[in-house]
């Protein structure tokens, strides 16, 4: 019997969920339901009509709605959002409903009043990645909707989601962020819709996400992307030399307070693909694109760049330079250079003092900057074997130029790294305390040296010092995410738990494809600031092999401070493991520990079932021990003391 065909339409389908749906209705069903019916009648329901959809099927916590268009859609979804969110202002936190929405343009099937199909599917992993409040929007349906909204979309990266085989593009729907005033829909033509329907797929399920914040606008300042530099020589070391120096670009250019840059990992996703300026300038909300290119042969190194003005597509700008190989990074200076006066424009913005200082010290030895290149892609896996192999290539590069402040710096961030992991702690320690100081000694123009230096200072429990070193780099460096990377997580050390979650939000924005190391810092400024699901959805960016002793804690802890008992009872029997000494007194034993972040380990790692006290000998080697009430008195000192 032959198969009919399918009803197959081209539709936007936007789909979303209650954040947090299971837990509500755990802790007070009949509430939760009367709240999302009142929700839907006074809300959601008539939205939808006034937005000419049509309802398909209700399904527990969401719905499924079809609309005229992706643009009626995306307007639905963004008066939904920021309704709810004016609604939430006005009640206590429990009686609060959260929505994620996803929208993706796709070919779906229609069968007996329902939808099938990976445009549905699609729709419902972007929801997934939305933030809660939050709407997430695909790369089809963006393609559809550029010119047609008032909200901005903000290009958020591509990911590999579940059962899906091709990378999705993604975009953030700033909802904040308005370019007019005036009303979406009722200033929308007609004639712009471009889709039949579009789907709402309120799915039933709960939890953290990938994003947690609003993003805001970019300012006044000159904003510039800095493309991946092509490899024309096609070796690996010219491939390594042109992501350094892409790298190194971008590194400059955020020295200047004056200019807005893009941070490398939201530009990569462009690496070794043809593209168009102005599009990734759209992408990415950017005024200028600087791209260009690097070739080593026979002892020498050609390199080519161009700045683009994004509104109209104009070079404003282009060079080209033939050198011997190890003048690679005076060409580098060179450009960063001639780009920030383009963008001043001659009327004073970067003075010549400020780009003086702004200067990195350039290493001389070209060999010694493979070696650093090769030790940080090894730093950046986070396990016990790639930290001992970045050692290594790091100190055969120092070895080779021994003023590479930059190696210096990364030898830092290995030799904590395995101190973290427990090997050989008090000699790592050590070892990451006096590269650090060594760094800041060759250069004091390096942001990042300082930033290291500020934090092997709090290591040894000197916060006021480590502060004021890391203040240093943010001046020295203000738009460079890696330093606000840092700075998240030793915020709450300095008695700011909150202002470290807010620099998360902020690095998020700067860079929507931060790369999984961020989470060793974003997950514990989130947990320190009491943001347990922010903190989950960090480390689940991460594996057991990359956790330490805190990632562990801060794993357990979270768990348990959002009831998940059954999961934080399993952690901690794998943190006994790992760490087989691990107690509260021992974590809050920690050289250099706030009272905040105290207090945050005393309320929550009970709860996940950590034993109080530590052992004699343990407490033995500390010269003033801070003690639980619970456990042995002695000469306990009393809780919140430095």
């Amino acid at each position: 019997m032959a198969v009919p065909p399918l009803n197959r339409k081209l539709l936007a389908i936007l789909a979303a969920d209650m954040v947090g749906y299971s837990k509500a209705m755990e802790a007070d069903e009949g509430g939760t339901i009367a709240r999302l019916r009142t929700i839907r009648a006074e809300l959601t329901d008539p939205t939808i009509a006034r937005h000419h959809g049509r309802i398909v099927k209700l399904m527990g916590d969401g719905a499924l709605v079809a609309f005229d268009s992706v643009v009626d859609a995306v307007g639905c979804a963004a008066e939904i959002q920021n309704t709810v969110a004016a609604r939430n202002a006005g009640l206590p936190e429990p009686e609060r409903i959260v929505f994620r929405i996803g929208i993706n343009l796709g070919d779906v099937a229609l069968v007996d009043g329902d939808v099938y199909g990976d445009g549905v599917n699609v729709a419902a992993r972007l929801e997934q990645l939305a933030e809660p409040a939050g709407v997430m929007v695909s790369g089809t349906a963006y393609d559809h909707l550029q010119g047609k909204l008032d909200w901005p979309l903000d290009f958020a990266g591509e990911q590999q989601v579940k059962n899906i085989s091709r990378p999705v593009r993604m975009y953030r729907l700033r909802l904040d962020g308005k370019r007019a005033r005036r009303p979406l829909l009722g200033m929308m033509p007609r004639w712009t819709r471009t889709a039949a329907a579009a789907i709402v797929a309120l799915a039933l399920a709960g939890g953290g996400t990938w994003w947690f914040f609003q993003p805001v606008p970019l300012g006044t300042k000159p904003s510039v992307a800095v493309l991946p530099f092509n490899n024309y020589g096609g070796d690996e070391a010219t491939g390594r030399l042109a992501d350094g120096l892409t790298e190194d670009i971008i590194t400059d250019l955020a020295r200047f307070p004056e200019l807005e840059v893009v941070a490398r990992n939201s530009t990569e996703v462009y690496k070794g693909k043809p593209v168009d300026a102005r599009q990734v300038a759209s992408a990415l909300h950017v005024g200028f694109v600087l791209e260009g290119s690097i070739q080593r042969q026979n002892g020498r190194v050609r390199v080519t760049a161009q700045l683009i003005d994004a509104q109209t597509g104009n070079h404003l700008w282009s060079d080209r330079w033939d050198r011997p190989a190890e003048d690679v990074f005076a060409v580098q200076t060179e450009i960063a250079e001639q780009v920030t006066n383009r963008l001043g424009g001659g009327v004073g913005l970067i003075q010549t003092a400020g780009r003086a200082a702004a200067k990195r010290k350039r290493p001389e030895n070209l060999n010694a900057y493979d070696y650093y290149l090769l030790g940080t892609e090894k730093i950046e896996k986070i396990t016990i074997a790639d930290e001992e192999e970045a050692i290594a290539l790091l100190n055969r590069a120092v070895e080779l130029d021994p003023g590479l402040a930059r190696a210096w710096v990364e030898l830092y961030h290995a030799h904590v790294i395995l101190a973290g992991f427990g090997i050989n702690p008090e000699s790592e320690i050590k070892a990451a305390a006096d590269v650090a100081e060594r760094a800041v000694r060759l250069d004091p123009s390096d942001a990042e040296a300082h930033a290291v230096f500020g934090m092997s200072l709090s290591h040894k429990g000197d916060n006021a010092r480590a502060k004021a070193e890391l203040d240093t780099a943010l001046r020295l460096a203000p738009g460079s995410s890696e330093i606000l990377t840092f700075y998240t997580g030793y915020a709450a050390r300095f008695g700011e738990p909150e202002r470290g979650a807010q620099m998360v939000d902020q690095v998020m924005r700067l860079d929507p494809n931060y790369p999984m190391w961020t989470s060793n810092f974003f997950a514990p400024a989130y947990f320190m600031a009491g943001r347990y699901e922010d903190a989950l959805k960090m480390l689940e960016r991460m594996t057991p092999n990359n956790y330490d002793k805190w990632k562990w804690v801060v794993l357990s802890s979270s768990l348990a401070a959002l009831g998940r008992m059954d999961e934080a009872n399993a952690s901690v029997r794998e943190t006994l493991k790992q760490h087989p000494d691990m107690t509260v007194e021992s974590m809050i034993n920690e050289v250099g520990l706030s009272t905040k972040e105290r207090s945050r380990f005393i309320e929550t790692m009970p709860l996940a079932g950590f034993p109080a006290c530590a052992k004699p000998e343990a407490l033995a080697k500390l010269a003033k021990p801070v003690r639980l009430p619970a456990c042995e008195a002695g000469q306990a000192q009393p809780l919140g003391q430095p």
